[in-house]
């Protein structure tokens, strides 16, 4: 991949349209001074000290943040909240114009998931994350909302250039991502085999199929019967592909991605970087910069390459899920380029085939 190529690729984001099925959380950060610790006059309990209050969309709404950040031009999240105070912050976080809500059901009946996070501020000026709350659905999803998902999806991935699966709540048929809604996008992924379908799936994506797959090395390796240590990652790339149907890529961590097209496998190395790092989102920013390169019409070996400089960048950004911005993705390039120029030239020479 050259300067160019990767220019004419970011210059298509803004007129696609891209639909993000899944589970929605916010993620909710409290950031305390200890300084300022109290005892409880009441109950003789240390009280923590709330002195900022940060909010963001999570999950799929950090896959949705990342679109936002990346420029893709209109985007349609599929799935619901409930009707609290959580749900009011989660749709305050997605007031963009790019973003239409139309699909994000609301529910009295359902919790909005969310992540609240305990932040202690260092003395540097930094934060730390000391306890975490879940709040999640633990009861299956009814199916009055699981109808409605799936008209919206079928109607939403007609019109949409891809869809991407955020399958985020590890207990089954609770969240958005039931066994009948995974079914469903098989079948119009068959159905719409010219469009981009990609899912992430936290403990279930070795049930996928006929959709690109982007699970890391353990996810990879459980999905296809191996014990993590078992294969190495270019055997548990080929062998979910040959499950899925479609290419698939497998996260190694700073090593990278390998990225299999159903021809051949190719190695993306990782750009790391001296500093903390904070990998808290860095799949779901591989995914909307590998998403938003397939559907602009990168080769899969290119769209990797694109959503590893994603990550690259969201992982510098310590104590949020990040995102990165067209220019920060074109230096990144640069950079990229100068440390790794034979993956490049591979890619200009070879690319690879589309997804």
């Amino acid at each position: 991949m050259n300067r160019e190529r990767l220019e004419t690729l970011l210059n298509a984001f803004p007129r696609l349209s891209i639909a993000i099925v899944g589970d929605f959380f916010l993620d909710k950060y409290l950031d305390t001074n200890p300084a300022l610790r109290e005892v409880s006059l009441e109950t003789g309990l240390d009280a923590l000290q709330v002195v900022r209050v940060r909010t963001y969309p999570g999950a799929a709404g950090t896959v949705l943040n990342n679109l936002v950040a990346l420029g893709v031009g209109r985007l349609f999240p599929i799935g619901f909240t409930g009707a609290e105070g959580q749900a009011y912050d989660l749709r305050r976080g997605m007031s963009h114009p790019a973003i239409v809500l139309d699909d994000l059901l609301e529910r009295s009946d359902r919790l909005t998931p969310a992540y609240v996070k305990l932040m202690e501020i260092q003395p540097d000026g930094g934060v730390r994350e000391f306890l975490r709350f879940d709040i999640k659905n633990r009861a299956v999803l009814p199916r009055d909302i699981e109808d409605e998902i799936l008209t919206r999806l079928s109607r939403r991935l007609a019109s949409c250039d891809g869809l991407i699966v955020a399958d985020q709540v590890q207990e089954a048929n609770c969240g958005v991502v039931t066994d009948r809604v995974r079914e469903a996008i098989a079948q119009l992924s068959e159905q719409y085999r010219h469009k981009v379908v990609f899912a992430d799936s936290r403990v279930r994506i070795g049930q996928f199929r006929n959709v690109i797959v982007k699970p890391n090395r353990s996810e990879g390796a459980t999905a296809v019967g191996l014990g993590e240590m078992e294969a190495a990652p270019e055997e548990i790339v080929r062998r979910i592909a040959r499950q899925t149907g479609r290419p698939a890529c497998v996260t190694i961590g700073e090593g990278g991605v390998l990225a299999f097209d159903g021809q051949a496998v190719c190695h993306i190395p990782a750009y790391t970087h001296e500093g903390p790092v904070d990998i808290v989102g860095a799949g779901d920013s591989l995914t909307a910069g590998m998403v938003s390169a397939l559907c602009a019409g990168a080769s899969f070996f290119e769209a990797a390459l694109v959503g590893n400089l994603v990550a690259s960048i969201t992982v510098q950004q310590i104590g949020v899920t990040g995102t990165a911005t067209p220019a920060q993705v074109r230096e990144r390039f640069e950079q990229y380029r100068r440390r790794f120029p034979d993956v490049c030239e591979y890619l200009t020479a070879a690319g690879g085939a589309r997804a």
